[in-house]
């Protein structure tokens, strides 16, 4: 099974490359404002300094990577299956280190990291797997933080259980989302502490760019409220390994 879903990633990464941040649309007046959001939490919650040593996992064609080393100077190690995804992402980021890496069997040392993030990665892979793998990699006391794709919002909810939409969204056929309660019992399975998962952004991709003051103000409101909140698009998960 983890040898089926690097192989469709390898292709996926192929397939997308010369388009990729239009395909994912971060390049899109939506997609600026979110990464600038989310890059702000990878940050907060791991952390992140110019001290630490911070391994990003599924870096695409470094996006993240690029906002994360503007925003804390610091010297990310980054890794992606895709050869072509990891070529474009170090014209982008020369200061920091790509290579290309399984992230469920990676060739670190352990205790190697103080944090470990990433965006949309998880969901593509073999979840025990790539978590053992995070927590060899981590340093007692190093933190986690992660966005992926929520499972319990209505269109990824639909585009990862209908075939036909998964198709039509560019999904491979194993690619899934987050059910928070389930993550989270997971990592305290393996030995992560201080486990926090919290639904966040509604501010759907397609929103025209006049309706984006609004749709935010709104959407900040709806991440507070119970019950609502378990819609959102998206969920940062935060952990820590045990001291």
């Amino acid at each position: 099974m983890v040898e089926k879903r690097i192989i469709q990633e390898i292709k996926h990464g192929e397939k997308i490359a010369s388009n990729a941040e239009f395909i994912w649309r971060w390049d899109s007046p939506t997609g600026i404002i979110r990464s600038e959001r989310r890059a702000n939490f990878f940050v907060q919650f791991g952390q992140i300094d110019s001290d630490k040593s911070v391994l990003e996992i599924g870096c695409g064609t470094g996006l993240f990577t690029k906002r994360v080393n503007e925003l804390t100077n610091s010297k990310i190690t980054a890794i992606d299956i895709s050869e072509t995804l990891i070529s474009i992402a170090k014209t982008k980021v020369p200061s920091c280190q790509f290579i290309r890496m399984d992230a469920m069997n990676m060739i670190f040392q352990p205790n190697l990291f103080d944090v470990v993030f990433g965006s949309s990665i998880l969901h593509h892979l073999h979840i025990e797997a790539v978590l053992n793998e995070i927590h060899r990699v981590l340093k007692p006391a190093g933190k986690i933080v992660f966005a992926e794709p929520n499972m319990l919002n209505p269109h990824i909810f639909l585009q990862k259980n209908i075939p036909v939409l998964k198709r039509y969204w560019g999904d491979i056929p194993d690619e899934s989302a987050i059910v928070r309660w389930q993550l989270k019992e997971l990592l305290l399975h393996r030995g992560f502490i201080n486990v926090n998962i919290i639904p966040y952004d509604f501010l759907y991709p397609m929103t025209p760019a006049k309706l984006i003051p609004i749709v935010c103000r709104i959407g900040r409101k709806l991440e507070k409220i119970p019950i609502i909140k378990e819609i959102a698009g998206s969920v940062l998960i935060f952990a820590e390994k045990r001291a």
